[in-house]
């Protein structure tokens, strides 16, 4: 048997409305984006939603609307899909990296006003693996320095701080629905925000740079083909529909993890904040305990057909960082010392208890002496 990491929960709705799509012979543009968009915002609870063809694309626009420019800097994590500091070299501005939070995982806001320059411009937290940054103290720092803050709330969709969901913190939020998302639309992502301005900007910038004329070659500014396309936002629109009934599944295989795991002393779980009153489990990482030889746990579990991955490869010590900005192992310990040791195990909402039992029981002989050391077990 072998399972696998992720996957899509797709049903005959999506199916439906696709076709809905096809038959109308509008593929682009259309109503289906509109209808997507308008559903988005209400659920999340703000004035617009802005749906583009990743959440990369919409993290860049978001540096763009917000004025960020060359030389300028924003303060973001290192532990973090690196699109989240790829969008602000996209413009030629500095990702400056703060250090994470050893339990939430996510940029420590202890840590941020050191990092804070008369270059920067912008802070840029990631709700890691679907729990919020601590955006009570980060909008505090943010008002205390006149800073814009952009969340990156693309693993995170659903997600509630202190009773408030993610998104609605900053001046403008992304959020991306790639097939091992909790919802999916294939490739996708949605801007929000509540500020007029930037939402008509990254509403023309997404769409070539047009303008609000009727003119279609009517261009106003530079702009990307960023849009997204009307089969995707049909999808997105009967996910959304079951939104709650996906986080809940998910949270159940996630109890279940937690429940197997408990006693497992070579593992660590993820630690749930106090004000993080709603998770949105995203992928369902474990850190082993320092002792035990990662790769070999890893090895051990694809061996035996339980599919796993690293997450995440410090963004500091990728090759391109680490030649344009001369960053070295040591630079963010926290961040590495977590990498070293986090596996993301097979995490999806159909995931059944059968599958998660035999995930956790090869597991707990990866991490078995001397077998987790990397040494042959004879």
């Amino acid at each position: 048997m072998s399972i696998s990491l992720s996957g899509p929960d797709i049903g005959q709705r999506e199916k439906d409305l696709v076709n809905e799509v096809l038959d109308s012979g509008w593929l682009s543009m259309g109503k289906m984006i509109d209808r997507f968009e308008a559903d988005f915002a209400e659920y999340i609870g703000t004035k617009h939603a802005i749906a583009v063809n990743s959440g990369t694309s919409g993290l860049h626009l978001l540096i763009r609307a917000l004025g960020i420019e060359e030389g300028d800097e924003v303060i973001t994590t290192p532990f973090s899909f690196i699109a989240s500091s790829n969008c602000i070299l996209f413009e030629k501005a500095k990702p400056v990296f703060v250090d994470i939070d050893p339990e939430t995982l996510c940029i420590d806001p202890a840590k941020i006003k050191d990092a804070i320059t008369d270059k920067t411009k912008a802070i840029l937290p990631v709700d890691v693996f679907g729990q919020p940054a601590n955006m009570t103290e980060i909008m505090k720092i943010a008002e205390e320095y006149d800073l814009k803050v952009i969340e990156d709330s693309c693993e995170a969709i659903g997600a509630e701080h202190k009773g408030r969901k993610v998104g609605t913190f900053a001046d403008a939020s992304v959020f991306a629905f790639y097939p091992n998302k909790q919802m999916t639309t294939g490739e996708g992502g949605m801007i929000i925000t509540d500020n007029d301005e930037v939402a008509k900007l990254c509403r023309s910038m997404r769409n070539q740079g047009r303008g609000q004329s009727d003119l279609w070659l009517d261009h106003v500014r530079l702009g990307y083909n960023y849009r997204l396309d009307e089969m995707s936002a049909a999808v997105g629109i009967a996910q959304l529909e079951r939104i709650e009934e996906i986080l809940a599944k998910r949270a159940e295989v996630a109890e279940e993890y937690n429940r197997l795991l408990a006693d497992v002393d070579e593992v660590k779980t993820l630690t749930i904040e106090e004000s993080t009153t709603k998770m949105s489990w995203f992928v369902y990482v474990i850190q082993v305990a320092e002792k035990i030889d990662r790769d070999s746990v890893m090895n051990y579990l694809r061996d035996n057909g339980v599919s796993c991955k690293p997450y995440f490869t410090p963004i500091h010590l990728q090759p391109f960082y680490k030649e344009q900005f001369d960053y070295q192992r040591g630079d963010y310990p926290i961040t590495e010392q977590v990498t070293d040791s986090t596996i993301a195990l097979p995490f999806y909402n159909d995931l059944t208890k059968e599958e998660i039992e035999t995930v956790v029981q090869v597991l707990k002989e990866a991490v078995t002496p001397p077998r987790a050391f990397g040494q042959e077990v004879s």
